[in-house]
Protein backbone atom coordinates (compact mmCIF):
# COMPACT_ATOMS: atom_id res chain seq x y z
CA UNK A 1 0.00 0.00 0.00
CA UNK A 2 1.55 3.57 -1.07
CA UNK A 3 1.46 6.87 1.20
CA UNK A 4 -1.63 8.02 -0.97
CA UNK A 5 -3.95 4.80 -0.42
CA UNK A 6 -2.97 5.54 3.37
CA UNK A 7 -3.39 9.00 3.75
CA UNK A 8 -6.78 8.45 1.69
CA UNK A 9 -7.45 5.48 4.05
CA UNK A 10 -6.92 7.63 7.18
CA UNK A 11 -8.77 10.91 5.98
CA UNK A 12 -12.12 9.02 5.19
CA UNK A 13 -12.24 6.85 8.29
CA UNK A 14 -11.77 10.07 10.69
CA UNK A 15 -14.33 11.97 8.56
CA UNK A 16 -16.78 8.52 8.83
CA UNK A 17 -16.04 8.22 12.62
CA UNK A 18 -16.11 12.11 13.75
CA UNK A 19 -19.34 13.45 12.16
CA UNK A 20 -22.47 12.54 13.06
CA UNK A 21 -25.99 12.72 11.17
CA UNK A 22 -28.52 15.29 12.47
CA UNK A 23 -30.30 12.45 13.12
CA UNK A 24 -28.14 10.63 15.44
CA UNK A 25 -28.32 14.08 17.56
CA UNK A 26 -32.03 14.21 17.97
CA UNK A 27 -31.56 10.36 19.16
CA UNK A 28 -29.31 11.54 21.70
CA UNK A 29 -31.06 15.12 23.04
CA UNK A 30 -34.07 12.70 23.47
CA UNK A 31 -34.71 12.84 27.35
CA UNK A 32 -37.57 10.99 27.48
CA UNK A 33 -39.31 11.96 31.48
CA UNK A 34 -36.66 14.38 32.13
CA UNK A 35 -35.47 15.30 35.87
CA UNK A 36 -39.39 16.16 37.09
CA UNK A 37 -40.45 13.83 40.33
CA UNK A 38 -44.30 15.11 39.67
CA UNK A 39 -45.07 12.65 37.21
CA UNK A 40 -48.33 11.28 36.56
CA UNK A 41 -47.42 7.60 37.28
CA UNK A 42 -46.43 9.01 40.80
CA UNK A 43 -49.75 10.88 41.37
CA UNK A 44 -51.37 7.29 40.23
CA UNK A 45 -49.08 5.16 42.25
CA UNK A 46 -49.04 7.40 45.21
CA UNK A 47 -53.05 9.35 45.76
CA UNK A 48 -55.22 6.37 46.81
CA UNK A 49 -59.39 6.98 47.11
CA UNK A 50 -59.62 7.18 51.56
CA UNK A 51 -56.23 9.00 51.68
CA UNK A 52 -56.27 12.33 53.89
CA UNK A 53 -55.04 15.29 53.33
CA UNK A 54 -52.02 14.63 55.46
CA UNK A 55 -51.18 11.46 53.59
CA UNK A 56 -51.60 13.61 49.63
CA UNK A 57 -48.97 16.00 51.15
CA UNK A 58 -46.61 13.47 52.08
CA UNK A 59 -46.81 11.67 49.19
CA UNK A 60 -47.13 14.48 45.99
CA UNK A 61 -46.34 17.98 47.79
CA UNK A 62 -48.80 20.92 48.30
CA UNK A 63 -51.00 21.85 45.55
CA UNK A 64 -50.45 25.11 43.85
CA UNK A 65 -54.71 25.91 44.37
CA UNK A 66 -56.99 24.97 46.77
CA UNK A 67 -60.81 25.50 46.17
CA UNK A 68 -64.15 25.25 48.06
CA UNK A 69 -67.47 24.09 46.43
CA UNK A 70 -70.98 24.96 47.51
CA UNK A 71 -71.18 22.06 49.88
CA UNK A 72 -67.97 22.41 51.63
CA UNK A 73 -65.98 20.25 49.60
CA UNK A 74 -62.29 20.87 48.96
CA UNK A 75 -60.30 20.28 45.19
CA UNK A 76 -56.98 20.65 45.29
CA UNK A 77 -55.17 21.31 41.91
CA UNK A 78 -51.64 20.36 41.00
CA UNK A 79 -50.51 22.41 37.60
CA UNK A 80 -47.10 21.88 36.54
CA UNK A 81 -45.47 22.78 33.26
CA UNK A 82 -42.16 22.13 32.29
CA UNK A 83 -39.59 22.64 29.46
CA UNK A 84 -37.09 20.66 28.66
CA UNK A 85 -33.96 21.30 26.64
CA UNK A 86 -30.75 19.76 25.03
CA UNK A 87 -28.59 20.58 22.44
CA UNK A 88 -26.02 17.84 20.86
CA UNK A 89 -23.40 18.90 18.76
CA UNK A 90 -20.17 17.47 17.18
CA UNK A 91 -17.31 18.86 15.12
CA UNK A 92 -14.99 17.23 12.51
CA UNK A 93 -13.26 17.01 9.65
CA UNK A 94 -9.03 17.09 8.50
CA UNK A 95 -6.83 19.68 8.62
CA UNK A 96 -8.60 21.81 5.96
CA UNK A 97 -11.89 21.15 6.13
CA UNK A 98 -14.39 20.89 9.09
CA UNK A 99 -17.64 19.41 9.31
CA UNK A 100 -20.12 20.31 11.96
CA UNK A 101 -24.04 18.45 12.64
CA UNK A 102 -26.05 19.54 15.74
CA UNK A 103 -29.77 19.25 16.79
CA UNK A 104 -31.63 20.92 19.68
CA UNK A 105 -34.85 19.08 21.28
CA UNK A 106 -37.28 21.43 23.37
CA UNK A 107 -40.37 19.84 25.08
CA UNK A 108 -43.02 21.13 26.49
CA UNK A 109 -45.22 19.23 28.88
CA UNK A 110 -48.28 19.87 31.17
CA UNK A 111 -49.64 17.91 33.97
CA UNK A 112 -52.93 18.88 35.89
CA UNK A 113 -54.57 17.13 38.49
CA UNK A 114 -57.04 17.87 40.77
CA UNK A 115 -57.69 15.56 44.09
CA UNK A 116 -61.61 16.73 45.38
CA UNK A 117 -61.83 15.62 49.05
CA UNK A 118 -65.08 14.65 51.32
CA UNK A 119 -66.55 16.12 53.94
CA UNK A 120 -63.90 14.44 56.26
CA UNK A 121 -61.14 15.45 54.20
CA UNK A 122 -60.23 12.22 52.77
CA UNK A 123 -59.77 11.83 48.95
CA UNK A 124 -63.06 11.32 47.20
CA UNK A 125 -61.98 11.30 43.42
CA UNK A 126 -59.13 12.00 41.08
CA UNK A 127 -59.08 13.70 37.64
CA UNK A 128 -55.98 14.49 35.51
CA UNK A 129 -54.58 16.30 32.09
CA UNK A 130 -51.65 15.23 30.81
CA UNK A 131 -49.82 17.19 27.74
CA UNK A 132 -46.74 16.84 25.82
CA UNK A 133 -45.83 19.33 22.82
Amino acid sequence: MNLNSIALLSLTACLLTACKSASEHRREVTTGEGPSTFTLGKVQSSVQKGMGQDQVIAAIGSPNIVTNDDRGHETWVYDKIATEGAYSKSVGGFIFWEDRAGAYENTQKTLTVMIKFDRQKRVHDINYHQSKF
